[in-house]
């Protein structure tokens, strides 16, 4: 089993920054994807970005240019960071890893851009 924890929500405001980490733990040999996705009130769930085995990563059109994936393979964890915050980027985000061709969510944490 694979557990994913993640970390750095909150609340800020707009304009400003903030970083989002999720480590996983467990059985892990080989994490092939990452992912943060998010949902806002009242909406479906969304892509926010994505990061392959290989590095290779895609971005929503509404946060390209403000927010970073990355990944620390060494540690097993996936970091977003988000710059220039909108209200709109107010939602829960979740993490979603593919582990040995199993997916698993985190629990997801709330961010919460003020106007």
């Amino acid at each position: 089993q694979v557990q994913l924890v993640e970390s750095g929500g909150g609340l800020v405001q707009a304009g400003g920054s903030q970083r989002l980490s999720c480590a996983a733990s467990g059985s892990i040999f080989t994490i092939n994807y990452m992912g943060w996705y998010r949902q806002a009130p009242g909406k479906q769930r969304e892509l926010v970005a994505d990061i392959s085995s290989y590095g290779i990563t895609t971005y929503a059109d509404s946060v390209k240019g403000r927010f970073t994936i990355s990944r620390d393979n060494a540690e097993n964890t996936v970091y977003l960071q988000m710059n220039s915050l909108k209200f709109e980027d107010t939602a829960v985000y979740y993490c979603n890893f593919v582990v040995g061709g199993r997916q698993y969510w985190g629990k997801g944490t709330l961010v919460t851009v003020s106007s």
